[in-house]
């Protein structure tokens, strides 16, 4: 079976650098970062869910633009000035993080035309950020040659993150 890896992953990126690996970590890392803005996102404002579509989609590139400047800060050649090139190649390698926030701001878009309120809503995105983050991470596995046992183990390890996520929300109420 072959997966693609999420579209930010560039031809020349990790896996030419690295024969044989595969790269889902924005993937995962943004479906996770998606979860948990969602989980703490408040139904305040008039416009809540206007205002959490555009708070995920600031958040995916926020965090998008952070990893690109840690990846070219931290692993910066002595003497030796970054181009333009090595920017989109980071820039592209890292756009799963903002692919991500996606599909829970479409989950946030599209509630009330199946008649969810605000609370059903951020249940709603809850799951599909949830349950992208558990997709990616079994894919990547899959994709790395991993075992049956393993690859389902990486879903379980990161659904039990979500599930986290999930227990927060609860316990604090929102």
């Amino acid at each position: 079976m072959s997966v693609s890896p999420p579209s930010g992953m560039p031809p020349e990126g990790p896996e030419e650098a690295h024969p044989g690996r595969t790269d889902y970590a924005g993937a995962v890392y943004g479906s996770l970062l998606a979860a948990s803005v969602v989980a703490t996102a408040g139904a305040v404002g008039d416009f809540p869910r206007v205002q959490l579509i555009v708070l995920l989609l600031v958040t995916g590139v926020v965090f998008w633009v952070a990893h690109v400047y840690a990846h070219i800060a931290g692993e910066r050649i002595v003497g030796r000035p970054i181009d333009r090139r090595e920017w989109r190649r980071v820039a592209r390698h890292e756009w799963s993080i903002v692919e991500a926030a996606v599909l829970p701001a479409v989950a946030v878009a599209v509630s009330p035309l199946l008649t969810l309120g605000l609370p059903g809503t951020v249940w709603l995105a809850l799951g599909v950020a949830i349950a992208q983050q558990v997709t990616w991470a079994t894919l990547g596995a899959i994709r790395a040659g991993a075992s049956r046992r393993l690859a389902v183990g990486e879903g379980v390890a990161n659904l039990l993150l979500g599930l986290i996520i999930v227990a927060a929300k609860a316990a604090l109420g929102h």
